[in-house]
């Protein structure tokens, strides 16, 4: 495994925060509001230091800018159905992939880097890669950890337990080993319970 120059790679996290730093909406954390996508992206490489906890720095780099800026193209800017979510996520990652590839540049690294962490963006080789795996799991964690419960509020049960599901069949069994140990309020709970219920074979 390559040496990680610290100077370099520290100045890529500061330059990804800084420009997550200008989204406009926030959560409030530790009972201050934060940038939306600052806190996304430290709580998806806190996910991913969990996972491996000697990530390759591609897989660091990539973690702290999966969703980069992400805000500059709402949801709302596409039609309201399959289609236009299909087209939306599609646009989204190969946004956030430009991004990338342009502040790793400007910050000096090499073209190798830059495809590497590109494809990770992109999860080109998942579920290959086992960096994309642990990627993908950060993610599903991420939304299991911080966003379900939140979601209960204001999306059908039904539409709920086919996210869990989806995210549970993409996970690797330490993702969801994880996921297991993750404390939840009771109403996600019972709709974890419900989702994985659901995969189960029958008989």
């Amino acid at each position: 495994m390559s040496t990680i120059d610290q100077n370099r790679f520290d100045r890529a996290i500061a330059r990804f925060d800084e420009e997550n730093s200008h989204d406009p909406n926030t959560e409030t954390v530790d009972g201050k509001p934060q940038p939306r996508e600052v806190v996304y992206a430290k709580r998806l490489t806190s996910w991913v230091h969990k996972l491996a906890p000697n990530a390759p720095e591609a897989l660091q780099l990539a973690a702290r800018c999966q969703h980069i800026c992400r805000w500059k193209i709402p949801r709302s800017s596409y039609p309201m159905d399959r289609p236009g979510y299909l087209k939306w996520r599609a646009e989204l990652k190969n946004f956030h992939a430009a991004k990338t590839g342009a502040i790793l540049r400007e910050i000096g690294y090499d073209e190798e880097m830059v495809h590497k962490v590109q494809d990770l963006n992109l999860k080109k080789n998942f579920p290959k890669d086992p960096d994309c795996r642990v990627l993908e799991d950060a993610l599903c964690l991420v939304f299991l950890e911080h966003q379900l419960a939140d979601l209960t509020e204001r999306f059908d049960e039904l539409k709920l337990i086919n996210a869990v599901q989806k995210s549970w069949i993409k996970m690797s069994p330490q993702g969801r080993e994880e996921a297991l140990k993750i404390p939840m309020n009771e109403r996600a709970l019972q709709l974890v319970a419900k989702a994985l219920a659901g995969l189960q074979p029958k008989t």
